[in-house]
């Protein structure tokens, strides 16, 4: 009976490369590896109930609840009886869950042919006349946006559910169901520890259940590579209902979770007491780093008077005032693509994006007068070790011009969207550009993506010394990486 989960890998390998990326788009649908579902299953804690009423909703072939009842064959769990409720949208999947749970004695299978969203939404069970929750419940739930007026949406609003993507609803939905005490462990994207489009998410499950374990793969792209899957992952396991006590934190390369490594931290350090957007960091260190250690490091933004906005400049809906290399009544117009470690470099000739943009009345307010700033770019490619990648604009950089444009791909910093002091601006990007912000910041965020918002919530030096800091540099040349992080190291000197 052990063999379950290996039959349902062999079927995985079998079928997942038939499915058409355009079907694996539709659904969101990526198949789970069985070393991916045996460490899943893994992460349950035995118990006393005498029956598991399980829940795995979009099960696919039934990889997960194969590796949850191979470990409960082999007496690992304690129960008498499990009721397996395994909902499959796809029709040309459910012929191999159905086989896959038939094999299993002691078994009550029950396979839920339709979408999980509608089919819980709809049949009652956030009423009084709900019968008991799932005990138990492991996903890896579907990986798509939901826009805001589609069925989904409303649905889930009208059980007290908002939020931007399946796999954050079904999360949502099955913690819902859950019985008190209730087990879930699921395997997500990141996107939800921060940013405000999951904030709703992260209230929804902060205040119906504690954390207990988190599972981080430090590789990108190697938790479902068979699928080519780029989305940084986590495992999580929640408790309905728990008291929140210290997280488990655990860490590995890639799925063969040979190098795993596991700490427990405070509750306090995965979300901050303070932090009222209770992003969800993922410490992978049990010593803190410079940026917590540091009482330098205490300041917000608007305390510094500074603000950090998104570039304004939307290309393609000013595709007609944009012009390839500069001339007459153009203003530059920067994309990440005109900075590097080297500097700015303006204008790129044959670059495939513009170098100016017209100023005139219909882009004057999309424009700031010249001056220093600081930009940070959004996205960085996954190949990049830096999340945080920060630059300083120098007005010189671009001859005698009025004003600068900024493409959307860049957050800049400004004051009252006006240039920054020269020595603020780069003691800005010195503080940007060390070692322990890009550490702490990848403690929140999951994606490649760096937002204002996440910016905006990030502690800082004071503005006196950040001045002190870009007068330093001033005085360096062209600083190393070792020179800005061991400068970081004498801020509380």
């Amino acid at each position: 009976m052990l063999q379950q989960l290996e039959t349902a890998e062999t079927m995985r390998r079998t079928v997942a490369p038939r499915i058409a990326q355009k079907h694996k788009a539709e659904f969101g649908q990526f198949l789970t590896p069985s070393s991916v579902a045996r460490f899943m299953a893994s992460l349950f804690p035995t118990s006393s109930l005498r029956v598991c009423r399980l829940l795995d909703a979009g099960a696919g072939i039934g990889a997960l609840s194969c590796a949850f009842l191979d470990r409960w064959v082999a007496g690992d769990l304690g129960f008498d009886a499990v009721e397996a409720t395994a909902y499959e949208i796809d029709d040309n999947l459910r012929g191999h869950l159905a086989q896959h749970l038939a094999r299993y004695q002691g078994v009550t299978p029950r396979i839920i042919a339709g979408d999980y969203i509608e089919l819980a939404t709809a049949g009652g069970l956030f009423t009084a006349k709900q019968p008991a929750g799932y005990t138990h419940a492991i996903l890896n739930p579907p990986y798509k946006k939901i826009n805001s007026n589609s069925a989904h949406r409303l649905a889930l609003r009208r059980v007290g559910i908002e939020t931007v993507n399946l796999y954050s609803a079904f999360v949502a939905l099955a913690l819902a169901q859950a019985a008190p005490g209730g087990q879930i462990v699921a395997i997500i994207p990141r996107s939800f520890c921060n940013g405000p489009y999951y904030r709703p998410f992260r209230d929804f499950i902060l205040k119906r259940a504690a954390v207990r374990h988190m599972h981080l793969f430090e590789s990108r792209s190697k938790a479902f590579k068979d699928d080519e899957v780029l989305q940084e992952n986590i495992i999580i396991r929640l408790e309905r209902d728990g008291q929140q006590g210290p997280v488990t934190v655990s860490t590995s390369t890639d799925d063969s979770f040979a190098d795993l490594v596991t700490h427990e931290y405070p509750f306090d350090r995965i979300v901050f007491p303070d932090d009222l957007e209770q992003f969800i960091h993922v410490p992978t260190s049990p010593e803190k780093n410079a940026i917590e250690l540091s009482p330098a490091i205490c300041c917000t933004l608007a305390g510094l008077g500074i603000k950090v906005s998104t570039g304004p400049v939307v290309d393609f809906r000013l595709r007609a005032h944009l012009r390839d290399m500069p001339r007459e009544g153009a203003v530059p117009l920067l994309y990440p693509s005109h900075f590097s470690k080297a500097g700015t470099t303006w204008p790129i000739e044959g670059m495939k994006k513009p170098n100016a943009i017209e100023r005139n009345a219909d882009t004057e307010k999309w424009l700031y007068p010249s001056g220093f700033y600081c930009v940070v770019r959004r996205f960085s490619s996954k190949e990049e070790k830096r999340r945080i990648m920060a630059s300083v604009v120098e007005p010189s950089a671009f001859g005698d011009v009025p004003a600068l444009g900024f493409e959307n791909h860049l957050n800049l910093f400004h004051e009252n969207k006006r240039g920054l002091p020269e020595a603020l601006a780069r003691g800005l990007a010195v503080f940007l550009n060390t070692t322990a912000v890009d550490e702490n910041f990848r403690r929140f965020n999951g994606h490649t993506q760096v937002n204002a918002t996440d910016l905006k919530l990030m502690k800082y030096p004071s503005r006196e010394t950040l001045i002190e800091l870009g007068e330093w540099a001033m005085q360096q040349g062209r600083l190393t990486q070792d020179q800005i992080d061991a400068k970081l190291g004498t801020l509380a000197e």
